[in-house]
């Protein structure tokens, strides 16, 4: 089981939303926390994916489930 800080469900929401709801999320949070993001939208670990690489905040953990993507994403 991965810690984490906080938690977002963007869960029913589709790009561009979930990754915008992550980077409002990322700014309230200190550099080292982890937010764990759980999606329903079928390309956001493509999204997050580019994100992470263009930012620097990691992804330590993807799970891919049959109708959900969950995500452990550590702010830099």
């Amino acid at each position: 089981m991965i810690e984490f800080n906080l938690e977002l469900d963007a869960s029913g929401l589709n790009c561009p939303l979930p990754l915008l709801r992550l980077k409002k999320t990322l700014t309230e949070m200190t550099s080292g926390d982890v937010v764990k993001v759980i999606a329903t939208d079928p390309a956001a670990h493509l999204d997050f994916g580019v994100y992470s690489d263009q930012t620097g905040n990691q992804i330590i953990k993807f799970i891919r489930e049959s109708e959900r993507q969950i995500f452990y994403i550590k702010k830099k």
